[in-house]
């Protein structure tokens, strides 16, 4: 059975949420407070792992209402289920005639009571009219046979009479199993028989009587069927710590009743059981073959459950390649982490690792323990905030793990960016409160900017991921020398001459200060990049900062001036361009400042638009480059003959040539990001 649909009605902070659709991962977004957590704990009230219960109204119904507006049956949870074949077939075991059933609906009250309907399944056909008129034609072929001496006649009529009062359907079926039993009696001891129509008719009643006397039975047996069928609920609001140093000897006298132990460190012995199920060890035979002083034996177990588990960490927990063994130690059983890729492979116990990595360890090894053949193998599972400790490159991680590996359908409530499933926003459902309507959910993305800030800033990283960054990447400083460059490469590229590589994504970093980090952000994915610089004295001492860094390799730092024939100290993307040509677009895009005033170049300053800047700092105004850039954009679209002189053009093929030869090379050699 697949959940299709669940709404939350009368639960804490929700009187309706309305109904909700359901997919195979389903994420709950929201702000703080929103009631996303009340949602998972009321879907999860209707068939929880520990056993259905009555509901506390004093803990659960909202409280900005009267207590005693509450009662055994109102209702809380009502959830639509799809029937998969296998469901489906045994199904038609109960209920023969329930070939159109496709899903049923279960739901729970206060009280300790579930509802459960079959809506396709239909009520069986009872035409009263039908009824009487069959009735009537085989009470009236029971006084043709009678005769003298017989009470044919006598119990015609009372057949005919009980028979025929067909109002109440399951008061007519329990009368007429009896009338029609006195009936066949009657003719019996007359040695007499009904013609064959009307013995057809009496069969056809007999057989309505005894199928809707079964069918009730067997829609209670469908029922009870549903319920055990049903997936249980798996909810996790806080993920099991794991303790790094256990004393097996005294985890075995807990065990075996020998030491009372307080709540605390009975979940501590729970989810020390579940590592070890995890690892395939028992700590029984682990202590058995110690006091045997097998350690030879002890030591092979451990080491292959470390492989194990190494393994599987490996593949979940993208964040570093790590290492885990565990270690005997005497009584000691630790749990021990290393990065083999370190530059010290040092072992850390998982009590002092991160508390990302140990949510995460802790997480896969109880649902790896509980889905293994364990009890929430079918479950559905309901997970409030998971990944709440991790880094946001490891949110995604979990977000794929939960789509790749497991089977389960999961509903979770998020509010970060990094947990939303942007490829498949169909499975985001809003959720929002409200004073007086409490907790709704939307099924498409609606509510508050708070509430849909998450969303939005996924939705904005995703898209600058896919604009901005691809397999081969050429770093620019800043907006204006991308639409610069882009509207020029384009050009080029229509006229066939030379352009940059179809495959090269220009990915501006906000300004030549952020330059560092969009390489160190492309390097690490192991992405082939490339930057551009101006030629000017700050970039320089940028490029020695990657370099110092090893960031990247120092043929992969291309400068503006190396277009430029002959090559200048000093050149921004714009000295690419006709002087004549730049100055024109300056004084057009600031044409309404600049009435009546008189632009003094410098000629001694070697970059064109830091003469115009000064220019506009000795005139009063001042200076942004995104304006000229902008209006070169429009002229290049409709006029961009008039606007990119043949000397320029040539400049910016020869930039475009020399970042291809570059690319071409680094890709050749395979170099990694962080080569010499």
């Amino acid at each position: 059975m697949q959940l299709k649909t669940f709404r939350v009605r009368n639960f804490r902070s929700i009187k309706d949420s309305g109904e909700i659709d359901v997919s195979q991962i389903t994420a709950l977004l929201g702000r703080n407070e929103s009631g996303k957590s009340n949602l998972l704990r009321g879907l999860h009230s209707l068939n929880p792992l520990d056993g259905f219960k009555a509901l506390d109204p004093i803990k659960n119904f909202p409280r900005d209402r009267r207590l005693e507006e509450c009662t055994e049956e109102t209702q809380v949870v009502d959830t639509t289920w799809l029937l998969e074949e296998a469901d489906k077939e045994a199904l038609l075991e109960i209920i023969p005639r329930a070939t159109n059933v496709s899903k049923i609906t279960i739901g729970r009250r206060y009280g300790e009571r579930r509802y459960i309907g079959f809506p396709e399944l239909g009520e069986i056909s009872f035409d009263e009219a039908d009824i009487k008129t069959k009735v009537k034609k085989i009470a009236a072929g029971m006084r043709a046979k009678a005769a003298e001496g017989n009470t044919l006649e006598a119990a015609a009529d009372t057949f005919e009479q009980k028979a025929s009062v067909a109002k109440v359907r399951d008061t007519w079926t329990a009368d007429f199993a009896v009338v029609a039993k006195a009936a066949r009696t009657a003719l019996a001891a007359a040695d007499t028989d009904l013609t064959d129509s009307q013995e057809k008719l009496l069969g056809e009643l007999e057989e309505l009587s005894e199928t809707i006397t079964g069918d009730k039975e067997a829609q209670k047996k469908a029922r009870n069927w549903a319920v055990g069928a049903m997936p249980k609920f798996f909810y996790l609001d806080d993920y099991p710590e794991l303790e790094g140093h256990q004393d097996v000897a005294a985890y075995l006298q807990r065990k075996q009743g020998r030491q009372q132990q307080d709540e605390k460190q009975r979940k501590a012995d729970e989810n020390f059981e579940k590592l070890c199920k995890v690892a395939g060890l028992s700590p029984l035979t682990l202590e058995e073959l110690r006091q045997n002083g097998d350690a030879a034996q002890r030591n092979q177990l451990v080491n292959r459950a470390s492989a194990v588990v190494t393994g599987e960490v490996k593949r979940l927990w993208k964040d570093r390649a790590l290492k885990i063994r565990f270690n005997l130690d005497g009584n000691h059983f630790d749990t021990l982490i290393s990065d083999p890729t370190a530059t010290y492979d040092v072992e850390v116990n998982l009590n002092d690792r991160s508390r990302g990595f140990q949510w995460f360890f802790s997480f896969y090894v109880s649902f790896s323990a509980d889905t293994d053949g364990g009890k929430i193998e079918d479950a559905i599972l309901l997970l409030d905030e998971p990944g709440l400790y991790l880094h946001a490159k490891s949110q995604g991680d979990l977000l794929r793990h939960f789509e790749n590996d497991f089977s389960n359908q999961i509903l979770y409530s998020t509010h970060s960016p990094f947990m939303v499933p942007t490829h498949r926003l169909d499975s985001v459902r809003t959720v929002n409160i409200a004073d007086k309507v409490g907790t709704t959910v939307t099924n498409s993305p609606t509510g508050d900017e708070k509430t849909l800030f998450p969303l939005q800033a996924a939705l904005g990283y995703d898209l600058a991921q896919s604009l901005f960054v691809g397999p081969n990447n050429l770093v620019i400083e800043g907006v204006t020398d991308f639409w610069i460059l882009s509207a020029v490469n384009a050009y080029l590229a229509d006229t066939g001459k030379i352009a940059l590589a179809s495959d090269l994504t220009l990915t501006p970093a906000g300004g030549a200060q952020k330059v560092s980090y969009m390489v160190a952000l492309l390097t690490s994915e192991s992405l082939n990049v490339l930057v551009l610089f101006d030629a000017e004295r700050e970039s320089e001492a940028t490029k020695k900062e990657l370099l110092k860094a090893k960031l990247i390799h120092d043929k992969n730092v291309i400068f503006v001036s190396e277009a430029i024939d002959p090559t200048p100290n000093e050149a921004d993307i714009e000295d690419l361009l006709d002087p004549v040509v730049y100055i024109s677009l300056v004084k057009e895009a600031y044409k309404n400042e600049l009435k009546g005033k008189t632009l003094k170049l410098n000629e001694h300053i070697p970059r064109i638009a830091k003469r115009v800047e000064k220019a506009f700092e000795e005139a009063g105004l001042v200076f942004h480059k995104t304006r000229p850039a902008r209006l070169f954009l429009a002229k290049m679209a409709n006029e961009p003959d008039k606007i990119l002189t043949a000397e320029s053009a040539g400049r910016f093929e020869a930039l475009f040539k020399l970042i291809n030869e570059r690319l071409e090379a680094h890709i050749a050699k395979g170099r990694s990001a962080f080569s010499a």
